[in-house]
């Protein structure tokens, strides 16, 4: 009976008349579960949601012409609902923990109809079954709140952790280096590319290494995705080394038949830095140990910001 009227009133006067009974009766639905995980919420918060809700509800109730909580009318218990789901998404809570919320509803509304209606069969089942509809379709909406809620906390999630997979760092002045672990895919290599050409852009520089020892496999789409990043990096106005090639990779790299499109490769980020510096003219010398310090020491003799 979605979108035939609430048959003269009767549930939201016995919600009305009742209130006290159904939001005892609720707060002890929901208390008596609240062990079942870790994330449950104390007796005072939950007594300060169902109060809150029960009130928005009967007053909704009141006005509403129908079970369609989509309706103008329920604006108010919507609202509660969306606040609800969101906090309980971002809480963990599971999504039939949050729609049970709802659904423990039901007892203590039946309870109600059948201390009201015991005499009335009829007007028994016509009440029952918008009850019944009603607290469905709330729990429903909840429920859809709550996956839309955690669809975009996993969504921010997944580009926060594109944004830690893809550091760009400065080794030198004009060097960069962008360490890459794990698959590249198309939504991580668009973000590495943003991300290295806005360093380029702002640090000036004119060499960036790429380096994909943390790469696992090399197929062709990758080294697609590798070529896009250094002809967008060259349009720039910078050079690219390609560091970390193993063993493996580079026979896979022979065995595809894959044009890295004349980059310079190294085996080690190390090789890649060290023609780095040759490369805007600097060199790697070995200096003198200081007092106490073991004769094998190195160093750079120059200053990372010259």
């Amino acid at each position: 009976m979605s979108e035939q009227g609430l048959k003269g009133g009767r549930l939201a006067g016995i919600v009305k008349t009742h209130e006290a009974e159904v939001l005892a009766s609720w707060i002890r639905e929901q208390t008596a579960v609240k062990g079942r995980r870790g994330a449950s919420l104390n007796e005072s918060e939950i007594r300060a949601q169902c109060e809150a809700f029960l009130r928005a509800f009967r007053e909704s109730l009141g006005g509403a012409t129908s079970t369609d909580v989509e309706a103008s009318e329920w604006r108010a218990v919507r609202g509660m609902l969306d606040e609800l789901s969101r906090s309980r998404a971002a809480q963990g809570f599971s999504p039939s923990e949050t729609a049970f919320f709802v659904m423990s509803l039901k007892r203590p509304i039946f309870e109600s109809l059948r201390r009201s209606l015991a005499g009335d069969a009829q007007a028994m089942a016509d009440t029952t079954w918008e009850a019944t509809d009603l607290v469905d379709r709330m729990a429903l909406y909840t429920t859809e709140v709550f996956q839309k809620t955690r669809d975009e906390i996993i969504a921010r999630q997944q580009e926060e952790m594109l944004e830690l997979s893809t550091p760009v760092v400065t080794l030198w002045k004009g060097i960069l280096a962008l360490p890459m672990i794990g698959t590249l895919d198309s939504a991580r290599t668009q973000t590495m590319m943003e991300n290295l050409l806005q360093m380029i852009l702002d640090t000036g520089s004119s060499i960036a290494i790429i380096d994909i020892t943390g790469v696992p496999t090399v197929d062709t789409l990758t080294a697609q995705h590798l070529l896009k990043t250094v002809t967008a990096a060259r349009l720039m106005g910078a050079e690219c080394i390609l560091s970390g090639i193993r063993p493996q990779i580079a026979q896979t790299i022979v065995h595809l038949g894959l044009d890295l499109g004349g980059m310079i490769t190294k085996a080690s980020l190390a090789d890649a830095f060290a023609v780095a510096l040759e490369r805007t003219g600097r060199t790697i010398v070995r200096v003198r140990p200081g007092p106490g310090r073991e004769s094998t020491a190195t160093g750079m003799g120059m200053d990372p910001s010259a």
